[in-house]
């Protein structure tokens, strides 16, 4: 379990019971079953990280909702967006083993993370990581309710594929920009796990450092 989940659940405890102790146990039940939800909304199940040469994870769990060819600085890119609901995990991984190249925090607003506007428009945390060869850019986005960003690696660190990078509080999305002679694995209405669904294979030969962001 993420720690911010025991101190959320600590919180709505405390209130559910200064409302039984003050009003009656039926006050209290509200802010007690909240406590249960955010235990259960913040686990960290283990994962079997797949060992597929030139794998690309995926970062979270969630539905895929968008495939698409899009360009970057001039070059040309596929796009995959992942939607989490608020009842998926919320735990970002890594997308490949390698080295965090860059992080870059965008403030924005809080659209409906299904949107296609919310990739350019909502708060994001945009990270590329370089390894092997490769560059793969994600972007952890805010949605409606998603109103924190966790990263918890620095620039310059090393980071393994599907090990835990950050996380998205609430209802979020998750983006994941790669080089376009990618083998896909995935499409458009398939559910992925973090961490362990392959979403794509890049081939180490058409790999290029320096894609950078959308």
């Amino acid at each position: 379990m993420v720690r911010d989940g025991i101190y959320y659940a600590l919180a709505a405890s405390a209130v559910g019971g200064l409302a039984v102790w003050f009003a009656g146990p039926w006050y209290g039940l509200a802010p007690l079953l909240l406590a249960g939800f955010f235990l259960w909304f913040f686990r960290d199940p283990e994962r079997q990280v797949p060992a597929l040469a030139g794998a690309v994870v995926s970062p979270a769990d969630g539905r895929v909702t968008a495939v698409a060819p899009i360009e970057v600085e001039g070059q040309p890119r596929t796009r995959i967006s992942i939607f989490l609901n608020v009842f998926d995990v919320h735990v970002n991984r890594a997308p490949i083993a390698g080295r965090i190249a860059r992080v870059e925090y965008r403030s924005g607003r809080f659209r409906n993370a299904m949107g296609a506007a919310s990739a350019v428009e909502n708060e994001q945390n945009v990270v590329t990581v370089e390894g092997d060869g490769q560059t793969v850019v994600f972007k952890q986005i805010a949605g409606l309710l998603a109103r924190r960003i966790v990263f918890w690696k620095a620039v310059g660190e090393s980071t393994a594929r599907g090990e835990r990078v950050g996380l998205i509080k609430f209802g979020s999305r998750v983006d994941v920009i790669l080089d376009r002679a990618a083998a896909l694995q995935v499409k458009v209405g398939d559910k992925v796990h973090g961490g362990s669904s392959v979403l794509a294979v890049l081939p180490q030969s058409s790999a290029r450092p320096g894609t950078g962001g959308e």
